[in-house]
């Protein structure tokens, strides 16, 4: 059974950073991993994502520059790591797991809370 765990989140301040993990367990030589957001009354938008194998990288632009996705294939752990951080980022996190490229994302994780205050 997969499971995909999130930790990281919580309340920081304009500027601040964070840094949220995505453990997976239950399914090994995956594709791809991304993170989602989703804030109050919108819909859910992409974060960023990237692929186990050669670790290529995709972010939305209104994230570029400022967060960065890595990989532990070790520990089979994803990370996002949140730099000045605005209070427009506030959301719950997700983590998605792409099985095979031919796949859209599967398995999703329950969320971690990211919340910026001004």
């Amino acid at each position: 059974q997969v499971q995909l765990v999130e930790s990281g989140g919580e309340l920081v301040q304009v500027g601040g950073s964070l840094r949220l993990s995505c453990a997976a367990s239950g399914r090994t030589n995956n594709y791809a991993m991304g993170w989602f957001r989703q804030a109050p009354g919108k819909e859910r938008e992409f974060v960023a994502r990237i692929t186990w194998g050669s670790g290529s990288t995709n972010y939305a632009d209104s994230v570029k520059g400022r967060f960065t996705i890595s990989r532990d294939n070790a520990k089979n752990t994803v990370y996002l790591q949140m730099n000045s951080l605005k209070p427009e980022d506030t959301a719950v996190y997700y983590c998605a797991l792409q099985t095979t490229y031919a796949r859209s994302y599967e398995y999703w994780g329950q969320g971690t809370q990211v919340t910026v205050s001004s």
